[in-house]
């Protein structure tokens, strides 16, 4: 049995592999479809390849939570470690539609593996040696952690873009292999740093992974019930097709819109990393807006705010002029984005308890992910046929049905204003089912 180790050392180890994961996907978030369109694929390839990357993580999240806790998290993370690594070498190399398909199916395993056990493994670290501590600061460290390291891989990429140093190939290439090299580096920090009891992968221990496997059709059933019976619930799932589709126009056009008003794939990639790295500090400032809202209205109204400023904001991205316009327009976006994100997540807290929590939050992710998939080539398709800008349009203005699916969470706030009242600032909402 490996000693556990200590919450100290714990959390560096945490932090660290927080780091490793996430610093990479900076290289790239902001060239991600520009590589795909430099490389040949059309705009309706790129975003129906990239819609695989949903329907693998649609079909795996659940069974995957269920091998980690049956066989441990070390070598689910080292799974998905590799997954990445495929996926990201593969991402390098392809360069057609099929290849693409592959890249976003790997792409949809490493999520879906790499969903909640690093997370799991540090709370169960810290319980073995302090039980019941209270690890919420720490968390909130490694979300500052992904911000920071996602801002400075960001700016660096767009550095690369604009130095463009290997003039054999393209200005993107070296953001896209640094982002490769990197995974490796995660893969090695992952299988050197992470400890935990040994599980044995006996007979029970399969059992367990594949009974959690054959029970996953029964945990959707049961939480499509809580669905059914709850019409807050309902809406609040629901909400999630709108803001998935919304969020295609913001993050996946705006690149391609950029390509169009620059004149070229390299030229947008000088842009878009450091643009992607403002718009994860906006994020932040949405999210606190979304607090101070949320105390003076109510979080109900704060989720609808946000929905309505991000679903228009995102609609400007289309009427913007010039590339300073498109900037200004999609940080704007993201700001609106931010707000709606924690009054969201608050509302769909208070509809689950502890029994269903997991649950809960996995139909939302899964319909999320599968509206997503379902919009991408259609958004495609719309902007062949139409243009860019009015796909990232329709985008946006699908994006406000979402209010709609907000007015039963509404309701039922309004008929607890004495819970509100009581409730000190800051402390969490009593779940409740309707």
């Amino acid at each position: 049995m490996t000693e556990p180790l200590s919450p100290t050392a714990a959390r560096r180890v945490f932090l660290t592999l927080t780091t490793t994961r996430w610093l990479p996907i900076g290289f790239v978030v902001g060239i991600l479809v520009l590589w795909m369109l430099e490389r040949g694929l059309t705009l309706p390839q790129t975003l129906t390849a990239m819609s695989v990357i949903g329907f693998v993580v649609l079909a795996l999240e659940l069974p995957t939570s269920g091998f980690a806790d049956a066989l441990g998290r070390r070598p689910v993370l080292i799974a998905a470690a590799l997954a990445n690594v495929a996926s990201l070498f593969a991402f390098l190399l392809a360069d057609s539609f099929a290849g693409f398909v592959v890249v976003a199916a790997l792409m949809g395993v490493f999520r879906a593996l790499d969903s909640g056990p690093l997370e799991a493994w540090y709370v169960d670290t810290v319980h073995r040696t302090e039980p019941g501590a209270d690890v919420d600061q720490d968390l909130s460290r490694a979300g500052t952690v992904v911000g920071l390291g996602m801002a400075a891989s960001s700016v660096v990429s767009g550095g690369l873009v604009a130095w463009h140093p290997v003039s054999s190939h393209s200005a993107l290439w070296l953001p896209v292999l640094i982002c490769a090299v990197l995974s490796v580096v995660h893969l090695v920090a992952v299988v050197v740093l992470l400890r935990e009891p040994v599980v044995h992968l006996d007979s029970t221990g399969w059992s367990r992974a594949v009974a959690s496997a054959k029970e996953t059709p029964g945990v959707i059933g049961s939480g499509l019930a809580l669905v059914r019976d709850n019409p807050v619930l309902r809406g609040l799932v629901l909400l999630e097709c709108f803001w998935s589709t919304a969020m295609i126009g913001m993050e996946n056009l705006t690149p391609v819109r950029m390509a169009e008003l620059l004149g070229g794939e390299d030229h947008a990639g000088v842009i878009m990393g450091p643009l992607a790295a403002g718009a994860w500090a906006v994020f932040a400032l949405g999210a606190r807006i979304s607090g101070w809202l949320s105390a003076r209205w109510g979080v109900a109204r704060a989720a609808i705010i946000g929905r309505v400023a991000h679903s228009l904001l995102s609609v400007t991205l289309a009427l913007a002029v010039g590339p300073i316009g498109l900037v200004v327009a999609h940080l704007l976006a993201y700001t609106g984005h931010g707000v709606q994100g924690p009054a969201y997540n608050t509302l769909l807290h208070r509809e689950a308890s502890a029994k269903n929590r997991a649950t809960v939050l996995s139909l939302a992710s899964m319909c999320g992910f599968g509206a997503f998939s379902v919009a991408m080539p259609l958004v495609g398709l719309l902007a062949d046929a139409t243009s860019t800008s009015v796909a990232m349009a329709v985008s946006g203005v699908f994006g406000l049905g979402g209010v709609w699916c907000l007015l039963p969470a509404l309701r039922a706030e309004r008929r607890r204003p004495s819970l509100a009242e009581a409730a000190p600032a800051g402390r969490a909402e009593v779940p409740t089912t309707e």
